[in-house]
């Protein structure tokens, strides 16, 4: 099962959290940081509904796929600080 984390840090004079590199907007205390690190976390294991999804990849060529919504990650909320 694939396993995403968020770990909360210090960005642009507050505090945001991260995930796969990505940062989220500021905050101006850790706590709130935090909390809504783990409100994205936990939104992120509800399970949706199965659609087709059509990407393009890098080198330009178009994929289609059907998308389980059921296959969701699990996720952990970390303290980077």
């Amino acid at each position: 099962m694939v396993m995403v984390k968020y770990e909360v840090v210090e960005h642009d004079g507050g505090w945001a959290y991260k995930v796969e590199g990505a940062l989220s907007e500021t905050f101006r205390t850790h706590d709130a940081a935090l909390k809504a690190a783990t409100r994205a976390a936990a939104r992120q294991t509800v399970a949706g509904s199965t659609d087709g999804i059509v990407y393009q990849d890098q080198s330009g060529r178009w994929h289609e796929e059907l998308a389980d919504g059921h296959d969701r990650p699990a996720t952990r909320v970390v303290d980077g600080s």
